[in-house]
């Protein structure tokens, strides 16, 4: 049965009189607040806060956090999210008392071990991309990409060239369109073939002396690797445009191979789907990017350098696009990043990448038999399978399977995501499930699709909101509470 048990507003909740406080009668002598205030600060009455005792506001919050589900409590399959879990070791480093009590604004001589940070940083992350010059101001990996494609747009107007037009597959991540639009840039879309690999006529046929960059997911939001990324590449550089390669599925090949190597010219990093950072949801976030050597006069100011032992932020770099982010950066989240990466070394990073296809794997083995995987026997990180039958069979949709999980304890996969596949069911287990984990998820998923339609239409039936009418939420959000 569902939960219809609602959670108060503490308005609700508030009775006269009730404190979180009581303060001592004032030794002081007391004065007018408008002879300390100036009149127009002064509201005419107090706000209506609710009235609580501290356990009541406690309780409420603690009980609310219940209500939620996270990375912490329960599995993440969030395809192309990588919702993997963020190692505590990191959270506690992060939060020593020198890296949390810096300020912005202190000489550089007295923060000179973060700025070493920041400088290790850049060199460890040009490292894994196979890609010299690195800038770690990007807040978040869509804000990655548009910084890159900023970069890209500096680039060729250096060269007096005039390229807006940036090229993505439709197995692309889904942020590409909105971050080239953002640039300033022309969007035109390439075809996949059956396979899910890019379609290289379809390219050729769409590059042209307009063509700025291609943006290419590889791997693709279908969980494949384009097996002629090199050949693509040399087909966009031979027609004078650059290739930038989305970072977001890095989990799956940092380690093992280098999109430098395969010919990319720009790229992000995310570092919550990567290194374990905490996702942003909203909150801080950083998304790094890394760029070839004749890219490096064109990122953001300011760049961490060393000269000789001390390290200092560069600004005299005339070609920057400049600033993209207050100070430099989301540095609580790089520091993060810095840690994980010193903790597993590069033979452990490309064990990471190893263990997260191998469950990936797994579960597609386990899956498929009940929902079909449309593209390809095998995956990288992420595969996605169809509910399309279910749909025409038993009217069971995709949506229906990913709340119904909720009842199961199991947060839902992406769905409808890629297009390219009918009712999508995107699925990404992360190197940090266990396999009994796994093997629970694949026996909720299979009891789901084995139920009827009228119980799915109705789920989740043990939540505290079943299904809100997302679209009219989105359109009219009630953000203020009116007495």
């Amino acid at each position: 049965m569902r939960n219809t048990q609602a959670t108060k507003l503490l308005f609700e909740q508030s009775k006269p009189g009730c404190r979180g406080v009581r303060l001592p009668e004032c030794d002081v002598p007391e004065r007018p607040i408008d002879e300390l205030l100036p009149s127009g600060a002064i509201a005419e009455a107090p706000p209506p806060l609710p009235e609580l005792s501290e356990p009541d506001v406690v309780r409420h919050f603690v009980n609310l956090s219940t209500l939620n589900m996270s990375v912490d409590t329960h599995f993440y399959p969030l395809g192309s999210c990588t919702m993997k879990y963020n190692p505590k070791r990191n959270e506690r480093l992060s939060s020593l008392p020198g890296m949390v009590d810096l300020h912005p604004y202190q000489p550089q001589q007295t923060v000179q071990g973060t700025l070493e940070l920041l400088w290790r940083s850049q060199e460890m992350l040009a490292e894994i991309a196979g890609l010299p010059a690195v800038s770690l101001q990007p807040a978040a990996g869509a804000h990655g990409e548009m910084t890159a494609l900023l970069v890209a747009a500096a680039y060729f107007r250096d060269r007096g060239e005039k390229r807006s037009v940036v090229l993505i597959p439709d197995g692309a991540h889904g942020t590409n369109p909105a971050s080239a639009t953002m640039a300033g840039m022309k969007t035109v879309p390439v075809r996949s073939t059956n396979d899910g690999y890019v379609d290289l006529d379809d390219l050729a046929a769409k590059l042209n002396d307009r063509t700025a960059v291609l943006m290419i997911t590889n791997p693709n939001t279908l969980g494949i690797f384009e097996e002629k990324i090199a050949e693509i590449t040399q087909i966009v550089h031979a027609a004078g445009g650059l290739v930038y390669l989305d970072g977001a599925n890095m989990n799956a090949i940092m380690g093992v191979t280098r999109p430098g190597d395969f010919g990319a010219d720009l790229m992000h990093y995310n570092p919550h789907k990567t290194f374990g950072s905490p996702h942003g949801g909203g909150g801080p976030g950083a998304g790094p990017i890394a760029v070839a050597e004749h890219l490096a006069p064109f990122l953001p100011t300011p760049i961490v350098v060393k000269d000789g032992d001390c390290y200092r932020l560069d600004y005299d770099r005339p070609n920057s696009i400049g600033r993209v982010r207050s100070f430099f950066g989301t540095v609580g989240v790089l520091v993060r990043m810095y840690c994980y990466i010193l903790t597993h070394g590069g033979d452990g990073l490309r064990h990471v990448s190893e263990n997260a296809v191998l469950c990936a794997n797994y579960l597609l083995a386990r899956v498929r038999h009940f929902l079909p995987v449309p593209h390809g026997k095998r995956c990288m990180h992420e595969f996605v399978a169809s509910a399309a039958k279910l749909k025409a069979d038993k009217d069971i949709s995709a949506m229906d399977i990913a709340k119904r999980l909720l009842d199961h304890g199991f947060h839902a996969p992406t769905v409808y995501f890629p297009l390219i596949v009918r009712e999508a069911l995107m699925i990404e287990p992360t190197e940090t499930e266990s396999k009994a984990t796994l093997d629970a998820f694949a026996e909720a998923l299979f009891r789901v699709t084995e139920e009827s339609a009228e119980l799915l239409h109705d789920a989740p039936h043990t939540t505290a909101v079943s299904r809100p009418e997302e679209v009219a939420a989105a359109r009219n959000p009630i953000l203020r509470w009116t007495p």
